[in-house]
């Protein structure tokens, strides 16, 4: 299952759909409290504190399960800075994988548990 945070009239439907059929499995919304194998946050610069969507989608994500974070692509509006997202990614505990454009309007960015070292 796949946890969807965020949503909003702004989203893009075809690459809900497309995730949808991916996985076989419709996503779960915010409240759903059962395990999940990864969360999807649309977050845009006036959605408030990114960190504290991180810390809910943690809650109740299988360990080293992806969080891909969703923002408005440069020059759009609700644009979120690169820089914004990986501090929020550090104070939670996790760090920036990668980013690339996913839509038309939206990038992702891979976020994943911190490794440790041997």
């Amino acid at each position: 299952m796949i946890q969807e945070f965020g949503y909003d009239d702004d989203v893009d439907e075809e690459l809900r759909t497309a995730l949808q059929a991916v996985t076989g499995n419709e996503l779960v919304d915010e409240d759903y409290d059962d395990v999940t194998d990864g969360a999807l946050i649309w977050f845009r610069d006036d959605d408030g504190d990114l960190t504290d969507f991180l810390v809910d989608a943690m809650t109740v994500l299988e360990d080293n399960s992806p969080i891909w974070v969703l923002t408005p692509k440069s020059g759009r509006s609700g644009h979120v800075s690169h820089s914004d997202i990986e501090e929020a990614a550090t104070t939670s505990g996790l760090h920036a994988m990668t980013t690339f454009a996913i839509a038309a309007d939206w990038s992702a960015t891979r976020l994943g548990t911190r490794g440790r070292g041997k």
